[in-house]
């Protein structure tokens, strides 16, 4: 029977985390541990950082993911051990892992066989609180919001035009829309409300884009919570409740540094879903890991498409950084499944569905080496069923658009199994070092500052999507006209749809053309300082499935955790 992936991660012989910190050069008075195996490292010392040079950061996403699962997180760590074993100063940066897709259809995402970040049980299960802390800033300005109106309303907050939605880290589709405030006039003003996953929220998000502490305060008072009568803004610094969530999030802005399996440093920070939100972990942890570091290799939610997109044209052109070289992670079984294979077939050879599916990672590899302009290089996320035949129509497909593609054996090998992944990411990092000095040559977006809200979002869905066009209803038109008029039209676009495909239809694989993207709706996240277009029928709270991981999960008599992922 297969050792599990916890199985391997609890027989792991860890180091002490001042022994990871001491490799980096982190002193011992600047660590806050929780425990001997994790811990946060001070704001006060990453600030000591900001003057040290940046390495080279590696950028990993992936084809739009199928049901059989790609890998990316695994081969994030995999690499990162690779780099580590030939020589290189490496770290890695990673998400946190939401409790509501542990709980849910995903598992755990903390990496996978012997490529894995540890200790993986707490990373899985609350960690070291930043997402408790994350739902309580959240939801102490929803609480503010309704206090102020039962106290007098001397903002004159129009109850119907509450924007503010509250936030809890477990799936649960009953709670997507409510009604609060029912019970009399103790109990406030009756009206419609919901609920929204913790890493779908505008708070993580500021978490995630905030430089520092002071950037972090000022992006909470600029949230817009609620409109007046007029339609004049109410934001959470006219409730005066931006100090207080800043003091809430204040530990939990530290990036939390752990190890992978073979001991390379990782920072695990930050979550936003690449389906509704930026997708990317805190750029305080990446900023701060490329000083420490000569490679850090980061992930990007889901597939270029979404994670990917938002990383260059949110994360990149608001922060300045810049990614050197990216990675796609790819599967036989995926380019299978793009190819028209159902998940109970995917195990048997087919060569020919595999060559129709690879239409989804040439479109993928196309995007980012023409429109954003990153070299890259294909891995293949090696499985003991793949034969050889279908790998080299793998190869060759990426090979067909002047990439290269790298079989990495990291799960079943660790770090020696992705050293080939490795020396491929060197060498385009020389590369490009050679022709731009040492510098990331400048990265092109998909559209520019100047651009209106309605063609950024034409542009993403036309240029990496390969729709025809973009279609709204009269009132979101309404809405996103009104949202350019107000002064947002500068903002980047976060857009919210199906990671499973191009299209809006999670059923239509491959590389699907001519399709109308439609925008359901349109929220203004003025405090991440962006717009988020959600489009077709993705949720901001999801359901669990008709049978739950949670229902594997569970500890025995000695208080091991067990059937987690």
């Amino acid at each position: 029977m297969a050792t599990s992936n916890i199985e391997i991660a609890q027989r792991a012989e860890l180091r002490p985390i001042t022994r990871i910190a001491e490799r980096l050069g982190i002193p011992d008075e600047e660590l806050e541990p929780y425990g001997r195996y994790k811990a946060k490292v001070s704001l006060r010392h990453l600030r000591t950082l900001r003057e040290k040079p940046r390495g080279r950061l590696v950028l990993m996403t992936a084809v739009s993911p199928t049901p059989a699962g790609e890998g990316k997180t695994t081969t994030t760590v995999g690499l990162g051990d690779a780099l580590s074993r030939i020589g290189e100063r490496a770290m890695i940066c990673l998400r946190e892992p939401a409790l509501g897709p542990v709980f849910g259809m995903k598992g755990g995402a903390a990496g996978g066989g012997y490529a894995q970040v540890v200790p993986m049980e707490d990373i899985n299960l609350h960690f070291t609180g930043d997402f408790s802390a994350i739902a309580i800033a959240t939801n102490l300005l929803a609480a503010l919001i309704d206090n102020h109106v039962h106290h007098g309303n001397a903002l004159g907050i129009d109850v119907r035009r509450v924007t503010w939605r509250r936030v809890l880290d477990v799936n649960d589709r009953a709670l997507r829309d409510a009604v609060i405030g029912l019970g009399g006039p103790s109990n406030g003003y009756p009206r419609e409300d919901g609920f929204d996953i913790v890493v779908a929220s505008e708070v993580m998000a500021i978490f995630c884009l905030a430089t520092d502490l002071a950037d972090l305060k000022e992006r909470l008072g600029e949230i817009v919570v609620a409109y007046r009568r007029d339609r004049t803004p109410i934001r959470a610094r006219d409730l005066q409740a931006h100090g207080a969530m800043a003091a809430i999030l204040r530990d939990a802005l530290a990036p939390n540094l752990v190890q992978t399996l073979e001991h390379t440093p990782a920072f695990v920070h930050g979550g936003p879903f690449a389906n509704i939100a930026h997708g990317c972990n805190s750029y305080l942890a990446t900023d701060s890991a490329l000083r420490m570091a000569n490679y850090v290799v980061t992930e990007a939610g889901f597939g270029a498409d979404l994670g990917a997109e938002k990383f260059v044209d949110i994360l990149c052109r608001t922060t300045g950084l810049r990614p050197d070289v990216a990675v796609v992670v790819a599967t036989v079984r995926a380019m299978k499944y793009h190819g028209g294979v159902e998940v109970a077939d995917l195990a048997l050879p087919d060569v020919a569905a595999l060559e129709r599916g690879t239409s989804n990672l040439i479109r993928h590899l196309k995007t980012l080496r023409e429109t954003w302009g990153i070299p890259t290089v294909v891995a293949i996320n090696h499985r003991a069923e793949d034969t050889d035949a279908e790998t080299a129509a793998l190869v060759a497909a990426a090979q067909s658009v002047g990439v290269t593609a790298v079989v990495a054996k990291h799960f079943a090998e660790g770090g020696a199994g992705a050293e080939d992944l490795a020396r491929e990411v060197v060498r385009l990092c020389d590369e490009r070092a050679a022709e731009t000095g040492d510098e990331a040559s400048a990265l092109r977006f998909t559209y520019s500052d100047d651009a209106t809200l309605w063609r950024k979002m034409s542009a993403i869905a036309t240029r990496i999507y390969g729709a025809s066009e973009i279609t709204a209803s009269t009132a979101v038109r309404a809405q996103i006209t009104r949202l350019q008029d107000e002064g947002y039209g500068g903002y980047p676009v976060c857009v919210a749809k199906t990671q499973y495909s191009f299209s809006t239809d999670p059923k239509l694989r491959g590389a699907p053309t001519g399709h109308v993207v439609d925008i359901r709706e349109v929220r203004l996240a003025a405090g991440a300082r962006f717009v988020v277009m959600i489009c077709g029928d993705i949720m901001t709270m999801p359901g669990l499935p008709a049978v739950p991981a949670a229902n594997s999960i569970d500890v025995d008599d000695q208080g091991r955790i067990v059937g987690l992922f």
